[in-house]
């Protein structure tokens, strides 16, 4: 009698395996946009603090339309430039955060509403397909 395995069961264990395989990637994969998701709500809230603190020292939100946060143009957030590639003045936030996908279409927003009085921070999480609005007074998901 032969000892060994057979070629079907060979490849029963090659299947079992590949399948077992593929569910743990897709798995992974969700795991990774959730916790990029969580990150854009985080780099939102601290953006919120920042300009929290703009507004008590100012009286106003800084006035810029349509900036993309936490590129070249927005990089940081101080007294005297708001958003803006360099720093001076009273600095709120040293490193604006920039949407940790970085791709065209997936970025943070920037815009000045109400003369001052308000603002509104546009992005995209990953398990919608609409945009989600930040503003001064409540944290909207899906708006």
């Amino acid at each position: 009698m032969k000892k060994g395995f057979t070629l079907i069961e060979l490849l029963v264990v090659i299947a079992i395996i590949a399948m077992l395989s593929s569910l743990s990637v897709v798995a992974l994969n969700s795991a990774r946009a959730k916790s990029r998701d969580a990150r854009r709500l985080s780099d939102i809230k601290q953006i919120r603090t920042a300009l929290e603190m703009y507004y008590d020292n100012n009286q106003t939100y800084p006035n810029q339309s349509a900036i993309e946060l936490g590129g070249s143009s927005a990089a940081c957030l101080s007294s005297t430039n708001g958003f803006n590639a360099v720093c001076s003045g009273t600095t709120y936030m040293q490193i604006v955060p920039k949407d940790p996908m970085s791709s065209a279409n997936v970025k943070y927003v920037y815009n000045q509403t109400g003369g001052g009085a308000g603002y509104t921070i546009e992005y995209k999480l990953e398990g919608s397909t609409a945009s989600s609005t930040a503003n001064a007074s409540s944290m909207g998901y899906g708006n």
